[in-house]
């Protein structure tokens, strides 16, 4: 299994999205932040079930909430690094300049 490492964006991401859905809707941040913890637990498992999308970076696609967990692998190092999790919505190449 791959450890996983969630960049400062990335963190802020997940943060402002959950106190986005909470204002709609109580709860509804903490099953995002659910969603999102279960699905970077099935990348560290199989991270290459993904197929590479921009370079070398991959996107999962949450199964609820229109957000995709971008990402790269370290192959070596045994480790999946996190750069953003973006509403499908958005310009993708917004993670570039991360």
């Amino acid at each position: 299994m791959y450890k996983p490492i969630i960049l400062p964006l990335a963190k802020e991401d997940i943060r402002e999205t959950a106190l986005w859905y909470n204002k709609r809707q109580k709860g509804l941040g903490k099953r995002f932040t659910t969603e999102v913890r279960e699905k970077v637990h099935f990348i560290r498992q199989n991270p290459k079930a993904y197929n590479v999308r921009y370079d070398d970076v991959r996107t999962a696609v949450l199964n609820v909430f229109p957000f995709m967990v971008h990402f790269t692998i370290d192959e070596k190092n045994k480790i999946i690094i996190i750069s953003a999790v973006l509403h499908t919505g958005r310009n993708p190449e917004l993670w570039k300049n991360r």
